[in-house]
């Protein structure tokens, strides 16, 4: 049995989408544990009771520092004593990663820990990483990045010897920022399959297995990705409601529309990995629906059956022989 915490109280649509969406995903081999205050209607779920909710506009240090008995907190320190196996939240991001390296802690031999978000590309689903953890990151943390993005993409993909890239300003080497150049370098003389450099206009039609970048930059091109195709897609739903010849040709490319739409919903993979710990932590978006949460849900659970934790831990011993380097956010 699976044991996953879910943070009954974290996104706009808490409690009742949360509790949805755990009961959702719940199986004979998966069971979700929800933690949120007394009173809330779990549908039949354990509740592990908590006095606070971490909200999304607040400081996230002081929050997690302030606010140990917090829905959030407390669901992430299941998985440090060991009470859960995972833990997901649709709630504030810099809060999850406050919790998770305060209760979870950091994975030996891991720089920084990153968000690993699953891209639904036209000809298959790739790897950003990272999507958001870390603003500001040096040439070997990308490095580091990249090896637990193609560890994710090895064992929750199913891809054989990834193909890893780099996001720049043009696949030329010889492109990019001091830090992107700084990589490109270790990145070329490292043991991964790494395919040189990827321009963010190819994220859509499937640059790599694994594409890897700075937090900052990450976060930018994704939030760019979800607007896009939200938009696109509310504008083809507009014009097609638009004219009677527009809703005619709409019930034609009906099934079309839906398996493209399914294809680059957000919901459908629901949550971003957030690797580096000790414990797997799926982060999902503020605004996830019932749909999101059950799949950010099973998300988790794939991450524990294809151990991926054991197996960063073990890319990260393989590739402990590069030098140590000192951290300042350690």
């Amino acid at each position: 049995m699976i044991r996953v915490a879910v943070d009954a109280m974290g996104g706009d649509r808490a409690p009742e989408e949360i509790v949805a969406g755990a009961l959702e995903a719940r199986t004979s081999e998966l069971e979700p544990i929800l933690f949120g205050p007394a009173g809330i209607d779990t549908g039949g779920l354990e509740l592990v009771e908590t006095t606070s909710v971490i909200a999304m506009g607040e400081k996230p240090a002081e929050a997690v520092r302030a606010k140990p008995d917090s829905s959030l907190v407390a669901a992430n320190r299941a998985v440090g004593e060991g009470g859960a196996d995972a833990v997901v939240s649709a709630g504030n991001t810099g809060a999850m990663l406050g919790a998770g390296l305060l209760e979870i802690r950091r994975l030996k031999g891991v720089l920084r820990p990153a968000i690993a978000v699953v891209i639904p590309a036209r000809r298959g689903a790739s790897v950003l990483i990272d999507a958001g953890a870390n603003a500001d990151a040096r040439p070997e943390h990308l490095l580091q990045f990249a090896h637990m993005g193609a560890v994710f993409a090895e064992e929750v993909l199913g891809r054989r010897s990834p193909e890893v890239r780099l996001l720049s300003i043009g696949e030329e080497p010889e492109k990019g920022n001091q830090l992107t150049l700084e990589a490109h370098a270790l990145l070329r003389e490292s043991t991964l399959n790494f395919a040189g450099n990827t321009e963010a206009r190819e994220l859509l039609r499937f640059a790599a297995d694994v594409v890897v970048t700075d937090g900052f930059t990450g976060n930018v091109a994704l939030k760019l990705l979800e607007g896009t195709i939200m938009e696109l897609l509310d504008a083809l739903r507009e014009e097609i409601g638009a004219s009677s010849r527009g809703k005619l040709g709409g019930l034609l490319i009906r099934p079309a529309a839906r398996r493209l739409r399914d294809g680059l919903d957000p919901d459908t993979h629901g949550g971003a990995y957030l690797l580096g710990l000790r414990g797997l932590s799926v982060i999902a978006h503020g605004n996830s629906s019932r749909t999101a949460i059950a799949n950010a849900i099973r998300l988790a659970a794939r991450g524990v059956e294809h151990r991926v934790v054991d197996r960063l831990f073990e890319r990260m011993v393989v590739d402990s022989a590069r030098p140590e380097v000192p951290d300042q956010a350690r």
